[in-house]
């Protein structure tokens, strides 16, 4: 007997949808292939939140039912194959313009360089700018703190 069919809704980013006429013993790479040809590395299925990564995983497994929705999103290139554990960036464009990865670093620096000319030059700080200082390096100390301490 033959397997029988199924309708699974293919929602995109701009709320257009799409309808997928698909057999539960798929895999979510066969919907890619028959759905986005020559497109299956830039699609991205998302079903309740979860990011389906295994192409070779049919969608009886995934509990997909009939008028089920799969969240697509189309990425412009091909995405470069990424481990699981690792979470930097792979594309060398935002790995060279990361500036959030320098600023704690940075900020350390530069209350060195004012922790030194306090100490170098007394007189030229005053009683407020050294407080300022001292509190500036507490707030800063615990914020940095509190935000790596995972």
């Amino acid at each position: 007997p033959a397997e029988p069919t199924m309708v699974l809704r293919l929602k995109f980013l701009n709320d257009t949808e799409r309808l997928a006429r698909v057999r539960p013993g798929d895999t979510v790479g066969a919907l890619k292939r028959a759905y986005f040809p020559g497109q299956e590395q830039q699609v991205r299925l998302i079903y309740h939140g979860q990011l389906l990564r295994d192409d070779a995983q049919s969608l009886a497994a995934l509990h997909l039912a009939h008028n089920s929705v799969l969240h697509c999103h189309i990425s412009q290139h091909s995405p470069a194959p990424v481990p699981a554990s690792s979470h930097a960036s792979t594309d060398p464009v935002h790995a060279a313009l990361n500036v959030g990865s320098l600023m704690l670093p940075l900020f350390v620096l530069m209350l060195a360089v004012l922790w030194y000319f306090q100490l170098q030059y007394r007189h030229v700080f005053t009683a407020t700018a050294t407080t300022f200082l001292a509190g500036l390096t507490l707030l800063f100390s615990f914020m940095a703190f509190t935000m790596y301490r995972r």
